[in-house]
């Protein structure tokens, strides 16, 4: 589990803590059937016990904890019922907002995403994988935004946990980083040229890699999933 214990006294408590525990589990750090308590979550945040029920509430919504009365909360395997249901809603979701935004975007939003995808270089180069991986998110998230359509962004948000813990441990070999981030280029040169077709067709390419990724990371990592909810 990562130090982190610093929260930010302007912002609801148990969104920072739902966060930074989510964070924790989708990078591995918390491994399946770890045993999550109320009170040792609370003395790490200097917290009552209020704010770490609702984020555990909401991890469990999520799919990444289960909540079970009177023995206590443990981190959830890796549902592939869940990365598949995640990833065919995802796709979508996606695939309509990439052809919004190939229509909508401006010159200034361009400049944002290549700007984005300078930094997905940067973190490459430096071998920063947790900067990728949030880059990556915020990609996405600026085409939600371009497509004038936050709720989206929000909905895949809350469906993609299962997605993200295949994503992160795929990243360093069976999905590189290089393949990714060439991917994400031909996002923005659709947009670029407005190409609503191609558009859709680089973002259904792009996202077809979980499903490709998650067998062969269950193979490598057994333990870790399950085919239940």
């Amino acid at each position: 589990m990562t130090e982190e214990t610093h929260l930010n006294p302007t912002q609801p408590v148990n969104q920072q803590i739902y966060r930074i525990l989510r964070r924790d589990i989708v990078h591995c750090l918390i491994p399946p059937g770890t045993p999550l308590s109320e009170k040792e979550v609370s003395l790490r945040f200097d917290v009552s016990r209020q704010p770490v029920r609702e984020a555990f509430i909401k991890l469990a919504e999520n799919g990444l904890i289960q909540i079970r009365p009177q023995r206590g909360s443990y981190v959830n395997k890796i549902s592939l019922n869940q990365v598949r249901s995640g990833g065919f809603v995802r796709e979508a979701i996606e695939r309509a907002v990439v052809r919004r935004a190939a229509i909508l975007v401006t010159d200034a939003q361009l400049y944002q995403l290549e700007q984005n995808l300078n930094q997905q270089r940067t973190a490459i180069d430096r071998h920063q994988l947790n900067d990728f991986f949030q880059l990556d998110d915020d990609f996405h998230q600026i085409l939600c935004d371009i497509a004038q359509c936050r709720l989206a962004w929000e909905t895949i948000e809350n469906i993609k946990a299962a997605m993200d813990r295949v994503r992160f441990m795929s990243l360093d070999h069976v999905t590189p980083h290089e393949m990714l981030l060439e991917q994400h280029w031909a996002i923005f040169r659709a947009l670029e040229k407005h190409d609503e077709q191609l558009a859709d067709e680089t973002m259904h390419q792009h996202l077809a890699e979980i499903s490709a990724s998650v067998l062969l990371i269950r193979q490598e990592n057994r333990d870790w999933f399950t085919e239940e909810q």
